[in-house]
Protein backbone atom coordinates (compact mmCIF):
# COMPACT_ATOMS: atom_id res chain seq x y z
CA UNK A 1 0.00 0.00 0.00
CA UNK A 2 1.27 3.35 -0.92
CA UNK A 3 1.35 6.47 1.29
CA UNK A 4 -0.45 9.43 -0.22
CA UNK A 5 1.52 11.86 -1.30
CA UNK A 6 1.41 15.18 0.42
CA UNK A 7 -0.64 18.12 -1.47
CA UNK A 8 1.85 20.69 -3.08
CA UNK A 9 0.08 24.23 -3.54
CA UNK A 10 0.33 24.96 -7.23
CA UNK A 11 2.60 28.13 -7.82
CA UNK A 12 3.20 30.42 -10.92
CA UNK A 13 6.18 32.70 -12.28
CA UNK A 14 5.24 36.33 -11.57
CA UNK A 15 4.50 36.97 -14.78
CA UNK A 16 1.91 34.83 -14.84
CA UNK A 17 0.75 36.11 -11.61
CA UNK A 18 0.78 39.94 -13.17
CA UNK A 19 -1.15 38.73 -16.02
CA UNK A 20 -3.92 36.80 -14.11
CA UNK A 21 -3.91 40.42 -11.60
CA UNK A 22 -4.34 42.54 -14.82
CA UNK A 23 -1.30 44.52 -13.91
CA UNK A 24 1.92 45.45 -15.24
CA UNK A 25 4.66 43.38 -13.96
CA UNK A 26 7.70 45.92 -14.07
CA UNK A 27 5.87 48.38 -11.81
CA UNK A 28 5.40 45.80 -8.99
CA UNK A 29 7.25 45.70 -5.83
CA UNK A 30 10.74 43.69 -6.77
CA UNK A 31 9.62 40.81 -4.10
CA UNK A 32 6.59 40.20 -6.49
CA UNK A 33 9.28 39.95 -9.03
CA UNK A 34 11.43 37.68 -7.74
CA UNK A 35 9.66 34.61 -6.55
CA UNK A 36 6.75 32.88 -7.12
CA UNK A 37 3.25 33.08 -6.50
CA UNK A 38 0.84 30.16 -5.21
CA UNK A 39 -2.74 29.71 -6.04
CA UNK A 40 -3.84 30.62 -2.68
CA UNK A 41 -1.70 34.01 -2.60
CA UNK A 42 -2.90 34.91 -5.84
CA UNK A 43 -6.69 34.17 -4.87
CA UNK A 44 -6.14 36.01 -1.22
CA UNK A 45 -4.71 38.76 -3.80
CA UNK A 46 -7.53 39.12 -5.49
CA UNK A 47 -10.10 39.13 -2.49
CA UNK A 48 -7.90 41.97 -0.75
CA UNK A 49 -5.61 43.29 -3.12
CA UNK A 50 -2.20 44.91 -0.95
CA UNK A 51 -2.25 48.66 -1.12
CA UNK A 52 0.28 48.57 -3.94
CA UNK A 53 -2.07 46.28 -6.33
CA UNK A 54 -4.41 48.66 -5.86
CA UNK A 55 -2.49 51.37 -6.56
CA UNK A 56 -1.33 49.86 -9.41
CA UNK A 57 -4.42 49.10 -10.67
CA UNK A 58 -6.00 52.40 -9.85
CA UNK A 59 -3.09 54.33 -11.45
CA UNK A 60 -0.94 52.41 -13.33
CA UNK A 61 1.12 51.80 -15.43
CA UNK A 62 -1.14 49.20 -16.98
CA UNK A 63 -0.21 46.38 -19.26
CA UNK A 64 -1.64 46.66 -23.06
CA UNK A 65 -4.39 44.36 -22.50
CA UNK A 66 -6.19 46.94 -19.91
CA UNK A 67 -4.82 50.11 -22.09
CA UNK A 68 -6.65 48.72 -25.31
CA UNK A 69 -9.76 47.60 -22.90
CA UNK A 70 -10.29 50.93 -21.40
CA UNK A 71 -9.34 52.81 -24.83
CA UNK A 72 -12.31 50.51 -26.14
CA UNK A 73 -10.04 48.85 -29.16
CA UNK A 74 -7.96 45.85 -29.69
CA UNK A 75 -3.89 45.15 -28.71
CA UNK A 76 -3.69 45.31 -31.94
CA UNK A 77 -5.01 48.31 -32.68
CA UNK A 78 -2.70 49.98 -30.09
CA UNK A 79 0.38 48.44 -31.92
CA UNK A 80 -1.01 50.05 -35.00
CA UNK A 81 -1.10 53.26 -33.27
CA UNK A 82 2.31 53.21 -32.44
CA UNK A 83 1.33 52.44 -28.62
CA UNK A 84 4.08 49.71 -27.17
CA UNK A 85 4.92 50.63 -23.91
CA UNK A 86 2.60 51.15 -20.52
CA UNK A 87 0.55 53.66 -19.94
CA UNK A 88 -1.07 55.39 -16.91
CA UNK A 89 -4.48 55.72 -16.15
CA UNK A 90 -3.88 59.52 -16.76
CA UNK A 91 -2.37 58.96 -20.03
CA UNK A 92 -4.89 56.56 -21.09
CA UNK A 93 -7.78 59.91 -19.87
CA UNK A 94 -5.68 62.48 -21.78
CA UNK A 95 -5.81 59.83 -24.87
CA UNK A 96 -9.66 59.15 -24.83
CA UNK A 97 -9.83 63.23 -24.09
CA UNK A 98 -7.56 64.32 -26.89
CA UNK A 99 -9.57 61.61 -29.01
CA UNK A 100 -7.28 61.13 -32.23
CA UNK A 101 -8.18 60.48 -35.40
CA UNK A 102 -6.66 56.56 -34.61
CA UNK A 103 -8.49 55.91 -31.85
CA UNK A 104 -11.77 56.93 -33.93
CA UNK A 105 -10.95 54.38 -36.51
CA UNK A 106 -9.86 51.68 -34.11
CA UNK A 107 -13.13 52.17 -32.24
CA UNK A 108 -14.93 51.59 -35.60
CA UNK A 109 -13.01 48.65 -36.32
CA UNK A 110 -13.77 46.93 -32.88
CA UNK A 111 -17.53 47.66 -32.91
CA UNK A 112 -17.52 46.07 -36.60
CA UNK A 113 -15.66 42.77 -35.35
CA UNK A 114 -18.38 42.53 -32.01
CA UNK A 115 -20.87 42.83 -35.07
CA UNK A 116 -19.37 40.08 -37.30
CA UNK A 117 -18.69 37.75 -34.43
CA UNK A 118 -22.10 37.95 -32.95
CA UNK A 119 -23.58 37.27 -36.72
CA UNK A 120 -21.73 34.08 -36.76
CA UNK A 121 -22.64 33.24 -33.57
CA UNK A 122 -25.74 33.92 -34.35
CA UNK A 123 -25.39 31.70 -37.66
CA UNK A 124 -23.95 29.02 -35.60
CA UNK A 125 -27.07 28.57 -33.07
CA UNK A 126 -29.06 28.69 -35.82
CA UNK A 127 -27.61 25.68 -37.71
CA UNK A 128 -27.04 23.97 -34.39
CA UNK A 129 -30.92 24.48 -33.40
CA UNK A 130 -31.96 23.09 -37.03
CA UNK A 131 -29.61 20.18 -36.87
CA UNK A 132 -31.72 19.60 -33.25
CA UNK A 133 -35.25 20.20 -34.63
CA UNK A 134 -34.31 17.20 -37.45
CA UNK A 135 -34.01 19.47 -40.58
CA UNK A 136 -32.03 17.42 -42.49
CA UNK A 137 -30.13 19.20 -45.43
CA UNK A 138 -30.74 19.14 -49.11
CA UNK A 139 -30.78 15.39 -50.43
CA UNK A 140 -28.34 14.96 -53.20
CA UNK A 141 -30.16 12.64 -55.53
CA UNK A 142 -27.44 9.78 -56.67
CA UNK A 143 -26.90 8.80 -60.49
CA UNK A 144 -28.01 5.35 -61.33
Amino acid sequence: MTTPKPKTSQTMKPATAAKKLGIYLAATPAEFQAGVVSREELNAMQAEPPQWLAELRRNGPHPRQVVAARLGISVTGLGRAGITEALTTEQIDALRDENPLWLQHERANQVDVRKEAQRIKESAEKAEKAAKSGAKPAAKTAKK
